[in-house]
């Protein structure tokens, strides 16, 4: 690993984790207290060079009315990407764009799906191949700028974990019309189709899928400790204390899909 880029890894760990002590008493003196995540938020560097994979960042969660670690965490995000434009797009909001963008079969197959981080899986890749940019999770933080982790002619970036041996859906960067990315959703929505519930949200729509489709394939990956972590700001509690118990490795399979009318 690059040592400037471990030292910042190192950084935003004993940062994140500091947030995240001082976080506990604070909602516990304001436990109605919450902070306002923007929709959108512009560019604040602008910088000349072209990046085959648009500058944007997509984010979504069940609610934009965030504690302050997930906030925190919002906040270190954007100085890592301060040429880049941010989205945070609401459930409600990643229905529409399916519905505007995707055929019926997949919409009304999107829409059997009970699951927040299932339904997240299935949008993160498609908005991703009509709009193409860098998909992190909430709970998620770069480690280094995002722009000088991301090659200028790269046209998708994936990341892996596990000693560099399994892809993960927790980060994503790629250009528009990625056939890749196609084919996980169409593997998604035969998943749901044929109601493959069996390995829960991990296989029916969520780094299983990625797996399947790009293993053997010669892919641009990053490893992600030199890329982006999760946990270092924020835990479960703080990211569901408004819904606590409601993270999918709680779910039963049989929780997952709708009967189909």
């Amino acid at each position: 690993m690059n040592t400037f880029i471990f030292i910042s890894n190192r950084l935003s760990k004993i940062i994140g984790n500091i947030c995240k002590i001082l976080a506990y008493p604070f909602h516990f003196l304001f436990p109605n207290k919450r902070f306002i995540i923007p929709e959108f938020s512009n560019v604040k560097i602008k910088i000349k060079n072209k990046h085959k994979i648009p500058k944007i960042i997509w984010q979504t969660n069940y609610s934009n009315r965030s504690t302050l670690p997930v906030y925190l965490n919002y906040l270190f995000n954007r100085l890592m990407s301060l040429d880049y434009e941010y989205h945070y797009v609401s459930t409600e909001e990643r229905l529409i764009f399916i519905e505007k963008h995707c055929s019926d079969e997949i919409f009304q197959n999107f829409k059997l799906l009970i699951d927040g981080a299932a339904q997240a899986d299935l949008w993160r890749l498609i908005v991703l191949y009509y709009k193409g940019g860098v998909y992190l999770d909430i709970d998620a933080n770069f480690v280094w700028p995002l722009a000088k982790m991301l090659n200028i002619d790269a046209d998708a970036v994936y990341l892996k974990i596990k000693n560099n041996t399994e892809f993960t859906n927790y980060f994503i960067a790629t250009a528009p019309n990625n056939k890749n990315i196609e084919l996980m959703i169409h593997l998604i929505i035969s998943n749901i189709k044929n109601r493959k519930i069996d390995g829960g949200v991990y296989n029916m729509t969520g780094p299983g899928v990625l797996n399947a489709i790009l293993k053997n394939k010669d892919v641009i990956s990053r490893i992600h400790r030199e890329t982006c972590i999760q946990g270092s700001f924020t835990n479960e509690y703080f990211q569901y204390l408004d819904k606590p118990g409601t993270k999918w490795t709680h779910k039963k399979n049989s929780e997952l899909l709708k009967e189909k009318k």
